[in-house]
């Protein structure tokens, strides 16, 4: 299946080839799939990108999140320490629109992560906002199956 999403991007080529070019390399990052969907879930339900919540909740289940690490990573949260850290990282990035403080930074390399890392980080992040904007833009066809309302997992 070719989602939609790329279907849109094909508008254009260079953007087409300019997104497959930011997502591949950050593929063969060190942060690894699934740390990179929470990234994905927590930045489109920041965004409200109805689309990119149901895409990467498809792709995170495919990655072996499950249905409560799904939605707590939309929250911006994990049970796991370390993930935690970075979504919290990922969306005070966007939340500060980049500007975030020597406090922001200390606590996500408290946790473990070093330059390369919060590189990647921020590079998931502005991955995600330019596919969530585009979404908002085009406002792509969602092919996905609708993401679970947030509401539901009240805890």
């Amino acid at each position: 299946m070719t989602p939609n999403l790329f279907r849109v991007f094909a508008n254009s080529p260079a953007v087409l080839q300019g997104y497959l070019g930011l997502n591949d390399g950050l593929n063969e990052g060190t942060l690894g799939t699934k740390l990179s969907e929470q990234i994905a879930l927590a930045v489109a339900e920041t965004n409200g990108c109805e689309y990119c919540m149901a895409a990467h909740t498809a792709v995170g289940k495919m990655q072996g999140l499950n249905r409560d690490q799904i939605l707590d990573a939309r929250q911006g949260r994990s049970n796991d320490s370390r993930e935690d850290a970075a979504l919290h990282f990922a969306n005070s990035v966007v939340e500060k629109r980049g500007w975030v403080d020597d406090e922001d930074l200390e606590k996500v390399r408290s946790a473990g992560y070093g330059d390369a890392e919060i590189t990647e980080i921020v590079g998931h992040v502005v991955l995600n906002i330019f596919r969530n904007y585009f979404n908002h833009v085009a406002e792509t066809p969602n092919d996905f199956p609708i993401a679970e309302p947030l509401a539901v997992s009240a805890k």
